[in-house]
């Protein structure tokens, strides 16, 4: 073995290092001779870590061998070039002792130590990107032969508490450094699962390393998930009180988006081993990091449940409508809502993740969310129901996460709930002009409509608008896709600021109030005064929902005629996010398709002349385009998305006690939580819908001109009594009001154009593309028209063309059968003309006493006749035909004549002598 050692050392220093596959040591010499030869400073670690490799492998005393060891696990752990050395050296050694020497126990303790060193990368050495990672090469290594890994697993049997404590972290860097190839290796090795989840009723040590390593296997391995389910890991562990909070993590892996393995701990174990984790004992309890991250797991674990598995149709996900039933009935939701509501001195992302599990376990269940509703905080006598402390949460809390998550209840209680979100609406009371600016203390006893609307109106105070978009955020998801919800709140009127500022205006017209005093503050650099700068997409999405479908609705916002200008500015406005510009261009496309006036100055085509002349039809379908690429869009996520929870993320999650949202001021950040809530995937799929159908309305549209003239056929008609001249004049305006509607046409068609060329113009092939869409769907649809009566022409003339073709082809048949016939008849007439020209030569030449031979008779009659019969032969058939049927008759009536004893020849005689007679005269006169 030493002499191998030399060897290998000298063929290192000359730089000849080849590759052995049958050798175990050769298989990354290669790397480790290159990391050496440039490395001159190594040498002395390359030579002390091969003379410890000596004392171990033939030294003769055992505490010398045990000393070497020693000496060889704290070089090892200290230097990388020592690492690669022993890479290159130390493996068939220390492999050779933890399997010849299980009887000395120091020996293998140290040969695993030194192992779990020479993979654990050296955290003060700073090497480079490009530089070999010893810990990296050495655990590639180790993992290649399947058997190091079954010899590891086979150590975890013995009963020394550090031999098996060692082996479960070396096996753990094993897997930071070759996952994949450990997986497989365990996968291959009998009952190597089984082993390790033996270790989990092993001392608390040795339980949560084993633990450690499992959590990591069964994070992306499937075959590794099925095999600890199916060992009863929920059964064996889950049972004991003591240890369940421990394996969080780990049933999180097996849990996520696996619906067999919920519905297993769902029918086995239950969900109340979770669900008294959540239990606090009284108000003195206290979060200690442990404590919070162990809630932070349970709470992952319940909203995975919540989630249910991986369904292809989300519709019919019963394992999770399931699960839900059974977590309420399980008194989840009072626990949920004391961590997320009650508890307040609890750490802000416990309550924030208690808030979205309950969002969860209400969206689309309607008992759930009529539990929800009926649950009430507090005890005697200061109650008040959960729906109202959750409002209150969100106009209070100064964690912008707080707000996401309690805005994220009332999402899901909204979201396809329509009793509910009527429930809400109807207790939206306004309360009188001197609540306006009572503190937030004294909402107490107040409905929850009415401190909804306190939290709405409370910023005329002081300017501060942060209340004020929350509500609104709030509102919008009371009146989502509920035409009743929204004719109610139309109905609401606030009183004014001052009386003698005039009278009562609507709850829609203080919105858009709010929407513009924004907007100036933003244009007068005090954003830090009204808010983030989330406040005007949440008061635009509440318009934008509030007037999707709802004609009143727009009819209320055009009620007030400086909402159309001040809207078209917004859209023009440089100083506004694409955002902002973009939702508001939606708002105003709702005014036209959702448009059911007639009223001069608020109609449809009113509302797009304006948008044509004050911006640009092609400048306003850009907004459109800027709003769809912008990040916030094409990034859009489900509401309150995230990634998999682990005890690391939990621990940081722990120490964040509230983020500050006056740190994310800046107008140019597309990042705040706020706005991806604000803009999640489901609203950003609705504005897409929404944007493609107004671009249709508007192009429709501008490209029918308004009917300035009602075109009566009964205008065009003389009157009675009208003389001649009036009718020609009237006639004459008729015709000057046409042309105002085709010069008005020729108008925009130039508008176009010259918007077309404007947006060509800017260097830009993106823009010019779509600053050009707006003038091509008007061209586009003129064409359409054409296109349509032209193919219906051209249907007609391909029908009419059809017709005259069957009957030309019908004509032509019938031609072509009279043209055959009367060939047949002339060819008959010619043969009957030779034959009495013959004849008739004959004859002459008899007369006149010829030489020509006398003819019989007789012959020339039966050629005649025959000649006849040929050219008849079709007229005679059916003839033929007839005498058959004839005979056959004859034939059967004198065969019942002879029956009936009658002379059948006697009463024939005679017959048909008459046929002969003309014969033989015939024969007299020839």
């Amino acid at each position: 073995m030493l002499s191998r050692f030399y060897a290998l050392r000298k063929l290192k220093r000359f730089g000849f290092v080849r590759r052995c596959s049958m050798d175990f040591v050769s298989k990354y010499q290669g790397v480790v001779g290159r990391v050496f030869r440039n490395d001159n400073s190594s040498s002395s670690e390359d030579s002390y870590v091969e003379r410890l490799l000596d004392r171990i492998s033939n030294g003769v005393l055992a505490e010398d061998r045990r000393s070497a060891m020693v000496e060889l696990q704290s070089v090892v752990a200290e230097s990388n070039a020592a690492q690669l050395a022993f890479g290159a050296m130390g493996f068939p050694v220390l492999l050779s002792v933890l399997k010849e020497e299980r009887d000395d126990v120091e020996m293998v303790r140290g040969a695993l130590e030194t192992l779990v060193s020479a993979l654990s990368p050296i955290e003060h050495a700073k090497a480079s990107k490009n530089e070999v990672q010893p810990a990296l090469m050495n655990s590639d290594l180790l993992s290649r032969e399947v058997e190091n890994i079954s010899l590891l697993l086979s150590l975890l049997a013995e009963e020394d508490f550090y031999v098996r404590y060692y082996t479960l972290q070396l096996l753990t860097a094993l897997l930071t450094n070759s996952p994949n190839r450990l997986q497989e290796a365990i996968l291959t090795i009998p009952r190597g699962i089984t082993r390790l989840m033996d270790m989990l009723m092993d001392r608390e040590v040795i339980r949560n390393e084993a633990l450690l390593l499992l959590t990591y296997l069964t994070r992306e391995a499937e075959e590794i998930q099925k095999i600890v389910v199916f060992e009863g890991l929920l059964r064996k562990y889950l049972a004991s009180s003591k240890r369940k909070e421990d394996c969080l993590e780990l049933l999180n892996n097996l849990l996520r988006n696996i619906a067999s393995n919920q519905v297993l701990l769902r029918e086995t174990m239950g969900f109340d081993p979770l669900i008294s984790i959540l239990k606090l004992r009284g108000s003195t309890y206290k979060f200690t990091q442990q404590k919070t991250i162990n809630l932070l797991s349970v709470l992952d674990t319940i909203n995975l449940l919540l989630h249910g598995g991986q369904q292809t149709d989300p519709g019919k996900d019963t394992n999770g409508v399931a699960n839900k039933t059974v977590l309420v009935q399980k008194k989840v939701l009072d626990h949920l809502l004391v961590l997320g509501v009650e508890s307040q001195w609890a750490p802000v992302a416990v309550r924030c993740m208690a808030l979205q599990c309950i969002g969860d376990l209400v969206v689309s269940h309607p008992k759930n969310c009529d539990a929800l509703a009926s649950k009430v905080i507090g005890e005697e006598p200061h109650v008040e129901p959960a729906l109202n402390s959750i409002l209150r949460i969100i106009l209070r809390t100064p964690s912008v996460q707080e707000f996401v998550a309690a805005d994220y209840v009332f999402k899901s209680y909204c979201e396809k709930n329509p009793d509910g979100q009527r429930m809400l609406a109807s207790t939206l009371t306004p309360q009188p002009h001197s609540m306006v600016n009572a503190p937030f203390e004294d909402d107490v006893n107040m409905s929850f409509g009415s401190m909804l609307l306190h939290g709405l109106i409370l910023s005329e105070s002081d300017g501060d608008l942060e209340a004020c978009c929350r509500a609104a955020s709030v509102l919008s998801h009371v009146l989502k896709d509920n035409i009743q919800c929204k004719e109610k709140v139309l109905q609401i009127e606030l009183e004014a600021p001052r009386p003698s500022l005039g009278a009562p205006e609507p709850l829609m017209h203080r919105m858009v109030k709010y929407l513009a005093l924004a907007s100036s503050m933003v244009k007068d650099g005090k954003a830090g005064t009204s808010g983030p700068m989330y406040i005007q997409p949440i008061i635009l999405k509440l318009l934008v929902i509030w007037l999707f479908g709802c004609p009143s609705a727009v009819q209320c916002f055009l009620d007030s005629r400086p909402h159309l200008t001040y809207l078209l500015e917004l859209i023009s406005d440089q100083t506004a996010t694409v955002c902002v510009r973009g939702l508001a261009a939606v708002l105003l496309g709702e005014c036209v398709i959702y448009n059911k006036t007639s009223d001069s100055g608020k109609s449809a085509f009113s509302i797009v002349d304006a948008i044509s002349q004050k911006i640009g039809l092609t400048a306003y379908f850009l907004k459109f385009d800027e709003m769809q690429t912008s990040l916030l869009f094409t990034s859009a996520k489900p509401a309150l998305a995230r990634k998999p929870l682990t005890r690391s993320t939990a621990a940081s999650m722990s120490e964040i006690e509230d983020v500050d949202e006056n740190e994310t001021t800046d107008q140019k950040n597309e990042d705040h939580p706020v706005l991806a809530m604000v803009l999640d995937s489901q609203f950003v799929f609705f504005v897409k819908e929404l944007e493609a159908n107004i671009r249709e309305q508007i192009v429709e549209i501008y490209s029918r001109p308004k009917s300035q003239v009602a075109v009566v056929p009964a205008e065009l008609e003389q009157n009675s009594g009208e003389s001649d001249k009036e009718y020609i004049k009237r006639l004459k305006r008729f015709v000057e009001k046409q042309c105002l509607e085709i010069q008005d046409l020729l108008s925009r068609n130039a508008t176009l154009a010259e918007n077309a060329a404007k947006t060509g113009a800017s260097g830009s092939s993106q823009l010019e593309h779509r600053g050009t869409a707006g003038s091509e769907r008007v061209l586009v649809e003129t064409l359409r028209r054409d296109l349509h009566e032209t193919s219906q022409r051209l249907e007609a003339l391909k029908a009419e063309k059809a017709r005259i073709e069957v009957e030309a082809s019908t004509h032509q048949n019938l031609a072509a059968k009279l043209e055959s016939d009367l060939k047949s008849l002339s060819d008959a007439y010619n043969s009957l003309e030779q034959a009495n020209f013959q004849l008739e030569h004959e004859v002459k030449a008899l007369k006149s006493g010829g030489a020509l031979p006398i003819p019989d008779i007789e012959e020339i009659k039966a050629e005649a006749r025959e000649e006849a019969q040929k050219e008849s032969e079709a007229e005679l058939s059916d003839l033929l035909v007839c005498l058959g049927q004839e005979q056959s008759k004859v034939e059967k009536l004198g065969a019942r004549l002879l029956e009936l004893g009658e002379d059948v020849d006697k009463l024939l005689e005679g017959i048909g002598d008459d046929m002969g007679v003309p014969d033989d005269d015939e024969d007299e006169a020839e």
